[in-house]
């Protein structure tokens, strides 16, 4: 089976009132080749009458990011017109390639009401062919996504792309990335297959999980090498992982604020680029999902 490599916890950087966790970039992990950086949100409450999520326009250029919700509502709003309001169980998938300005902001429902919040959001590196494709966006309700049945019934794998006991998942990629979100009741253990040479992106959203005799708590990820086609993934309790795989894209990255290039040069250009308006308006972005 392949072996843990290390297990990095994820670190507090709360972003205004909003409770932030960041496993990657850490401290002793850059990147798991193509995934980039995530960001896990809350779990928190949102009392009535609040703000909502701080993240109004904003661009990127050069990658995609890929949102989870599990608890809660996001509104999308981007320049390339895509507009769409995602509820718990959702996700949203973007690909800013050559580069698109967009908001994701609570919808007015959840402001008044408040509630129960959660948000997990992923960013999946381009290669260099594909930095300046077109921008795109879809947006996955619950429904939309196919819930597989795994460890003797007591799991399920919510397939977004890729392929898993011979469905696909509704988003196709531009590269040939899987991903998935497993469920694990407490006691479930499941094998999971992926070719030696993609790199496997595993955090314990939830809950805590036994590799092989090493453990990893919830807001850990788990870093694995590539040495067998297998790991076995076990839940001491009720577990919630965010799992992925891909083929390492091996090109340098240049990475600041909003912009992931493979030069300065080309971060300059973005930079220049967003300001002179190639981007869209930022101001043409309204509310959603009033």
């Amino acid at each position: 089976m392949r072996t843990v490599t290390a297990v990095h916890a994820a670190q507090r950087d709360d972003i205004a009132d909003l409770v932030t966790r960041r496993p990657l970039p850490g401290p002793d992990l850059e990147q798991v080749d193509p995934f980039l950086f995530l960001n896990h949100h809350g779990p928190q409450v949102y009392a009535p009458d609040n703000h909502g999520l701080p993240f109004g326009p904003h661009p990127h250029r050069g990658f995609e990011t890929v949102t989870f919700i599990l608890q809660g509502s996001l509104a999308h709003h981007d320049s390339g017109g895509h507009e769409s309001v995602i509820e718990a169980g959702g996700v949203q998938w973007m690909t800013a390639g050559s580069g698109l300005v967009h908001a994701e902001l609570s919808p007015d429902a959840f402001k008044r009401d408040g509630g129960p919040l959660e948000i997990l959001q992923l960013w999946l590196n381009l290669p260099p062919p594909l930095k300046m494709t077109a921008p795109a966006y879809t947006g996955l309700q619950k429904a939309d996504i196919p819930a597989l049945s795994i460890a003797a019934g007591n799991g399920t794998l919510n397939l977004i792309s890729g392929e898993f006991g011979g469905e696909a998942g509704p988003i196709k990629p531009l590269t040939e990335v899987f991903m998935s979100t497993v469920e694990l009741k407490a006691g479930a253990k499941t094998a999971l297959q992926v070719g030696r040479e993609r790199n496997v992106f595993l955090y314990v959203v939830a809950g805590r999980i036994d590799l092989d005799g090493v453990t990893a708590d919830k807001w850990h990820l788990v870093e694995l090498s590539n040495d067998d086609d297998t790991f076995v993934v076990g839940a001491i309790d009720d577990a919630l992982l965010l799992y992925g795989h891909a083929e390492p894209i091996g090109a340098p990255v240049v990475a600041r604020g909003p912009f992931v290039m493979n030069t300065d040069e080309e971060i300059q250009q973005a930079i220049a680029d967003y300001r002179s308006g190639k981007f869209g308006d930022p101001s043409a972005l309204g509310e959603v999902g009033a």
